[in-house]
């Protein structure tokens, strides 16, 4: 059976969907962004609930024929733009009234091996989201041990990131590691695993995550496409976020605090929050986090970790980038790759 065909065979769950309709309430006439559009779980949830029109963006091309047929099932009512919801205020849309975003990687994209996002399967170290980019066996391979050190630690918060990056460095003396089971085999000798082979974390879990941040430079497309959401929705229009990571979800309840004229102030014994001066871009209705319910992480374990925020464009004037929300870790556009 084909990597195709076994994806298709699984049941698809979009992740925290009553929760998101419930923030979206859909409605006839509106225009809606899905701009981590994946295999279409809430873009054809929203064409279902309202005779509006829904745009999904996506940078993997192996969603076009998914796209085409929801196209095609809702009467031309669905359009995707291959992109990376990043760049959604550079596209030729018409006004916008909600965009949702899901952010990280689609099960449809780790359940194919030739993708590389899992080592649950033999693969190439790939795990770009999109055609283009150096991939995960290009980062193993050529950054030095400081920087692998760093990209483990911070996006995977791995407390033994400095132990698998000298092993890393050892393992390239015999040649590259080009492979998922390969680096998740290294790891796992250099580090062991908790209860032994019966353990449920697999020791290259958070490795793994670290890397397909990096790749895709995730944290950086989840900041700019805030703000892009910021500069095309109107009025009234919702921006909505399910996160998977507490790096993405400090981004987001950041970028909404600020959005809202909220600053942090007061020691850090008695933090504070102070309204400025600046008019806010978004009204943010419910300050506490939305997660998933009991009964959907024991239908889908992979959504224990999710949570979504929402939050309500005003008609203020966008706010200018500040990008000091990011952790301190180069980003993949920084360092010069070898071919």
């Amino acid at each position: 059976m084909s990597d195709i065909t076994a994806v298709d065979a699984r049941p698809h769950y979009p992740v925290m969907l009553p929760e998101v309709m419930a923030h979206l309430a859909p409605r006839d006439g509106e225009v809606y962004v899905d701009g981590t559009f994946g295999y279409g779980g809430y873009s054809e949830a929203f064409l279902k609930a309202a005779n509006c029109r829904v745009i999904g963006l996506d940078r993997d091309i192996n969603v076009r024929a998914r796209a085409d047929a929801l196209s095609h099932d809702y009467d031309g009512r669905f359009k995707l733009i291959q992109t990376p919801f990043s760049l959604m205020d550079g596209v030729d849309l018409p006004p916008v009234d909600a965009v949702v975003l899901d952010i990280g990687v689609s099960s449809m994209q780790l359940d194919q091996a030739a993708r590389g996002f899992s080592f649950m399967r033999s693969g190439p170290l790939d795990m770009r989201m999109g055609p283009d980019g150096p991939t995960a066996a290009m980062a193993v391979n050529q950054l030095g041990h400081g920087e692998l050190a760093n990209i483990f630690k911070t996006y995977g918060e791995e407390r033994q990131a400095g132990r698998i990056a000298s092993a890393i460095l050892r393992a390239r003396e015999d040649g590259d590691i080009i492979t998922t089971d390969a680096l998740a085999d290294l790891i796992e000798k250099t580090v062991g695993r908790p209860g032994g082979k019966g353990g449920k974390t697999h020791p290259a879990t958070r490795v793994f995550q670290a890397l397909r941040i990096f790749v895709n430079d995730e944290l950086g497309e989840l900041y700019r496409g805030l703000c892009a959401a910021e500069a095309i929705l109107k009025p009234g229009g919702r921006l909505i976020v399910v996160t998977f990571h507490s790096l993405e979800d400090r981004i987001v309840k950041s970028f909404f605090r600020r959005r809202a004229g909220e600053v942090s102030g007061g020691s850090r014994y008695a933090p504070e929050i102070i309204r400025s001066d600046v008019r806010p871009s978004f009204d943010v209705p419910r300050r506490a986090v939305v997660k998933p319910s009991a009964s959907e992480v024991t239908e889908n374990p992979r959504s224990r970790s999710a949570k979504l925020r929402c939050a309500i464009r005003t008609d203020a004037p966008m706010y200018n980038q500040d990008e000091t929300l990011l952790p301190k870790v180069p980003s993949v556009h920084d360092i010069r790759w070898a071919a």
